[in-house]
């Protein structure tokens, strides 16, 4: 089992419990080193075998791949090139996070991978398959497999619903149940997963007698209800406080433990992606590409992308000693150019702070692999 004691000495705790426990230890400043364990980590054997196990996930087939997938909107002022070309992997068990500023592109492509909206140009494969091109059975299979958690918990409900008739909606539309009361038990077990206990409390509540906190357990809920295989959870978290955030968290991440789901977890937030997803992978998005893509460990405690540099220095210090010697990084502007109009070259020139001129203001650098990841950065992958 895995250990998921709080070290009271660290602001967080993580899901996993051979990463570093403290979301202050994101970036240069006091993060612990990959081979020294956080003081109050424990080291065992479940640990080990679970890292054992990450790496072998790594190596097995996507179960949802995003395949150039472009997202154009036509507007009256031009095209918005929202999503520009992205390549992603989810695998079985495994966290991908997507990671950037708002309006950088990831909702738009959490929303292609579910089929929620079609993309321009490119592919979604769920397990090899394109998308666009399943027959119905196929789709309705996808439906069911891959289950999406919006951001505002308010919003996602129908407030006219019961939470039991939301959670069991999937279930009837697909047959999973034969009757109401085999429906009614289920809708019970699946709000007793997310802790809302005693369920017979909670089934017949609207959403409006409910906390955020509690409408966005009803929501993962809901998503469970499929069984699926995949979540993609965008912005779960935001909308609620930390003390509530860091409780959701640890109850997706148990269900990723226990069921071995996957999930696209989008977030704005580098500590929530790196408490989240430590054992999985973390994609930084810039106006619609992603820039940097590796394992979460190498991603956060040795950026390499001056964007990702950038997010990982802006992320709050709670500890003041360290803040006083935390090493910010100074863009060249802080103005974010305009979709309808990107500069030449790298879409990140005019504010990256190592800009090469004659390179990176004319040739626009492509997504390589460069040391443990992949970079799209002249500077960086020419070093």
């Amino acid at each position: 089992m895995i250990d998921r004691t709080v070290n009271p000495a660290h602001a967080e705790p993580r899901p996993d419990d051979t990463a570093p426990r403290a979301a202050s230890a994101v970036g240069h400043g006091g993060a612990p080193a990959l081979s020294d364990p956080a003081p109050g980590t424990v080291v065992d054997a479940a640990s080990t075998t679970e890292a054992i196990e990450a790496d072998e996930r790594r190596g097995q087939p996507p179960v949802l791949t995003l395949k150039g997938a472009q997202q154009v909107f036509r507007t009256s002022r031009g095209e918005v090139p929202a999503v520009a070309g992205v390549d992603l992997d989810v695998r079985p068990g495994q966290v991908l996070c997507l990671v950037g500023e708002s309006g950088c592109g990831k909702t738009t492509t959490a929303r292609m991978a579910a089929a929620l909206s079609s993309p321009t140009a490119g592919s979604v494969l769920f397990r090899g398959k394109d998308v666009a091109a399943m027959d119905r059975k196929e789709r309705a299979a996808f439906r069911r497999s891959v289950q999406y958690i919006h951001q505002d918990p308010y919003a996602s409900l129908n407030p006219v619903r019961t939470v039991y008739s939301t959670v069991s909606a999937g279930l009837r539309r697909h047959k999973l149940v034969k009757n109401r009361h085999e429906a009614r038990r289920v809708a019970a077990d699946l709000l007793e997963r997310v802790d809302l206990t005693p369920a017979e409390d909670y089934l017949d509540k609207y959403p409006h007698q409910m906390s955020g906190g509690q409408r966005q357990r009803v929501a993962v809920a809901r998503a469970l209800a499929m069984e699926p295989e995949v979540i993609i959870a965008d912005e779960s978290t935001s909308m609620l406080d930390v003390s509530i955030r860091v409780s959701l968290l640890n109850t997706l991440g148990r269900l990723r433990d226990e069921l071995g789901v996957s999930f696209l977890f989008i977030t704005h937030d580098l500590a929530v992606a790196k408490y989240f997803a430590w054992r999985g992978e973390i994609a930084v998005m810039y106006l619609g590409k992603v820039v940097e893509h590796g394992p979460t460990p190498q991603v956060v405690n040795d950026p390499r992308h001056p964007y990702t540099q950038a997010l990982i220095s802006a992320v709050c210090e709670p500890d003041p000693d360290l803040a006083k010697n935390k090493e910010r990084v100074r863009l060249r502007s802080s103005d974010i150019p305009d979709l309808t109009d990107l500069p030449p070259g790298c879409d990140f020139h005019p504010r990256c702070p190592i800009y090469a001129q004659g390179s990176c203001d004319t040739v626009r650098p492509p997504l390589v692999r460069s040391h443990d990841r992949l970079l799209a950065c002249h500077v960086v992958t020419r070093g």
